[in-house]
């Protein structure tokens, strides 16, 4: 199997409803993370690094922050002329009530498409994996269908997939939200099999009205020759406010980033120009990242910083996520917050979290 005969295709939505305060105007896809990046980032250079050429994004709601960043694709070299990124939002008289259903009404997408494999994947994963790795056991294998799992602890809020399987990765059992103490081997989303076999089982679950993709993995492991294949580098999925606060403060951890930022396998990103971030004589920066276009005269712990935030003279903020083109006044003291793009704080205010519940405040906000 050739990676450039295999369609990538990423939902956008993925666990929505676990981080309504991110995705109330934006979709889990776009949702800012580490500073300069988007979630949508990670999954889509991973492909565009395995040499897929041709990648879909299902977008059922609050997509216009996502087609900003994605644009033609060409940040990820995916403006091609014949293949390239395409946004798939429901169109008249459609809706993309669930994971098979959506399927089924794309299926003139998958049709007209000219690759003969289909890997589908979630947009909530980080990692920085080589898809290739997974194409080429599935043909070794002779796999009908590859999933990519991870050993690890459940993801918070989730419904886990745990994956039993030999010791050649065939797998022997699929179990659905089970009883887990400890690490198990957990589903990441990720699934490849032949386009044909693909479209057969959605208009076969279709016909039956079998509407529950997981019960269908489950299906699926005990009437086909379905194997595992192990991501092999670090893997978070963000499917809770928390996990994804503590994931953003992990970041600061300089091994984490190198397993995750390669030289070889760089995450890519659409470029915003700005100028180099400014730092005030008053100013002070511990432990932080902070990204292009900034100008910070407070003093910044621990935090995470998108670009073009200002932190003005004598405001000392700990702990924090913030987002975007934010101002944070003077003599504020902030602390455990999750700030989103464009929020105003008057001189002065003081607020605070806790490190187990980060406190969210909305896009565009204005705390007077």
């Amino acid at each position: 199997m050739k990676s450039n005969d295999v369609l990538g295709l990423i939902f956008s939505n993925s666990c929505e409803t676990t981080l309504t305060e991110l995705t109330a105007h934006r979709t889990t896809a776009s949702v800012p993370i580490g500073g300069k990046y988007r979630m949508i980032d990670f999954v889509l250079s991973n492909l565009a690094n395995s040499n897929v050429n041709n990648v879909g994004i299902v977008a059922k709601s609050g997509f216009m922050s996502l087609m900003d960043h994605i644009g033609s694709g060409s940040a990820w070299d995916l403006s091609k002329k014949r293949s390239g990124v395409t946004i798939l939002p429901p169109y008249a008289g459609v809706s993309f009530s669930n994971k098979i259903e959506t399927l089924y009404q794309l299926r003139g997408y998958f049709e007209d498409a000219d690759e003969n494999y289909v890997l589908l994947t979630e947009s909530n994963v980080i990692s920085n994996v080589d898809f290739s790795e997974l194409f080429y056991l599935h043909s070794v294998n002779d796999a009908d269908i590859t999933l990519l799992y991870k050993h690890m602890a459940v993801p918070e809020k989730s419904i886990p997939i745990v994956i039993k399987h030999n010791n050649v990765g065939k797998i022997e059992k699929v179990l659905i939200q089970p009883n887990i103490k400890g690490k198990e081997n957990i589903y990441l989303g990720t699934l490849i099999m032949k386009k044909e076999l693909f479209l057969n089982l959605i208009n076969k679950a279709i016909s039956e009205n079998e509407l529950n993709f997981n019960r269908l993995i489950q299906k699926w492991a005990a009437e086909y020759n379905v194997f595992a294949y192990e991501c092999p580098s670090t893997c978070t999925v963000i499917s809770s406010m928390n996990e994804y606060y503590k994931f953003n403060m992990r970041l600061m951890n300089g091994e984490l980033r190198k397993e995750l930022f390669k030289t070889d396998r760089p995450i890519l990103t659409k470029v915003r120009d700005d100028a180099p971030c400014k730092y005030g004589l008053t100013s002070s920066v511990k432990n932080s990242l902070v990204s292009q276009g900034c100008f910070i005269e407070g003093e910044v712990e621990n935090c995470v910083i998108s670009k073009g935030v200002h932190i003005a003279k004598g405001a000392k903020v700990s702990n924090c996520i913030i987002m975007q083109d934010t101002e944070i006044g003077e003599d504020c003291n902030l602390n455990y917050l999750i700030i989103d793009k464009d929020v105003e704080i008057a001189p002065g205010k003081a607020m605070a979290g806790a490190d187990s519940y980060p406190i969210h405040i909305e896009k565009k906000s204005v705390i007077n």
